[in-house]
């Protein structure tokens, strides 16, 4: 783990920053006026941190702080609606990515900050896609809960329950919907879906692109856990091998491009705990061909907390330390990419999202 890494968590009541000492973990917060934060992330060069939510009371926004966490100011501008209009209710994601900054909204939209959000701009060629009157809620509503960039600047995806993944190569001018299912997975699932259209679960719940390959992603969808060896336009199962099909968070190793780490749940409708009440994190090293079991460290009896998607972390170390945070309230750390796990917090409010800032 690095000297100077900080976890950023979005919760409930206000963002929160854990900052590793020499024995321990110290807590600050809660941030952001106890709003409701759903995701918090920070820039390693200038340490700048954004966390985007709101709720009825202030409204959706970003949050920006410069002095890593000392003070904060709330921006709007861009977000809020105009009068006689309506404006989202929250701000689920955030994502840097060529030099802009990108906030996922609720109902599904995409804004575009190019002042390190200070004002924003929507994403015009994703809202007004010619699927959007397809477009669905999942269980928390139709959001746009995950950004993921690649190394050209032009180049992203998002995530969209329960629409599914967008692609756009021209920096959001246009976008592709991908969710094509490969011949091979077609047929149906055992939530009893039926893929003989040849496409994916629409709701996908979380992603991640694998590094040095621009094109390689991993999916945990609603319905499993997929790959993508081509940004996204063909996705295959990699499903077996795990104890469910159901569950949030994927984590993508920063260095090897076949190492990802899931959390399972029991199922949509039994509770979304772990499987048998015993926490597990599951880790593939082959690219999702096989999964290991992983719970050293962690509950393996009466454990019913649940891990949302955007709660796991992986930071950018060659040796990967994992970590996740739970709607109970706790974190859990591996240094050791999951081989072994410890609690470095407790008590906090439900933990929606976890983020690694690692600064010089």
């Amino acid at each position: 783990m690095s000297k100077n890494q900080k976890l950023l968590l979005g919760t409930t009541k206000g963002a929160f920053i854990l900052t590793r000492t020499a024995d321990a973990w110290q807590v600050s917060g809660p941030h952001c006026d106890g709003a409701g934060i759903n995701h918090v992330i920070g820039d390693p060069a200038s340490g700048m941190i954004w966390a985007a939510g709101g709720s009825y009371w202030h409204g959706a926004g970003v949050w920006r702080s410069a002095d890593g966490g000392a003070s904060w100011e709330m921006s709007t501008t861009g977000i809020a609606a105009a009068e006689g209009q309506t404006g989202p209710e929250t701000l689920w994601s955030l994502g840097l990515h060529g030099g802009k900054l990108y906030a996922g909204a609720k109902p599904a939209a995409l804004y575009e900050s190019t002042d390190l959000g200070k004002s924003w701009a929507k994403v015009s060629g994703l809202t007004d896609h010619p699927t959007r009157d397809q477009w669905q809620p999942g269980n928390a509503g139709l959001i746009l809960h995950t950004i993921v960039g690649g190394e050209d600047p032009g180049k992203f995806w998002v995530g969209i329950s329960a629409a599914g993944v967008f692609a756009t190569e021209d920096g959001g001018t246009t976008w592709e919907r991908r969710n094509r299912n490969d011949n091979f997975s077609a047929g149906t699932d055992d939530h009893g879906h039926d893929h003989s259209d040849g496409e994916i679960v629409y709701c996908v719940h979380n992603m991640g692109r694998a590094a040095g390959s621009s094109d390689l992603l991993y999916q945990q969808n609603h319905m499993g856990v997929f790959r993508s060896a081509n940004g996204g336009r063909i996705w295959s199962s990699i499903n077996a091998g795990l104890p469910s099909t159901f569950g949030f968070p994927i984590g993508v190793h920063s260095h090897d491009p076949k190492t990802l780490w899931v959390f399972p749940l029991n199922g949509d409708s039994k509770g979304r705990f772990p499987p048998e009440a015993s926490a597990a994190v599951w880790r593939s090293r082959d690219g999702g061909d096989t999964w290991e079991k992983l719970q050293d460290g962690l509950p393996e009896k009466d454990c019913f907390f649940t891990v949302l998607r955007q709660a796991m972390a992986v930071d950018g170390g060659k040796q990967a330390c994992v970590f996740f945070g739970t709607n109970s309230g706790s974190v859990f750390a591996s240094s050791d990419e999951g081989d072994h796990w410890s609690e470095i917090a407790r008590h906090l409010p439900t933990v929606l999202s976890v983020e690694v800032l690692e600064t010089a």
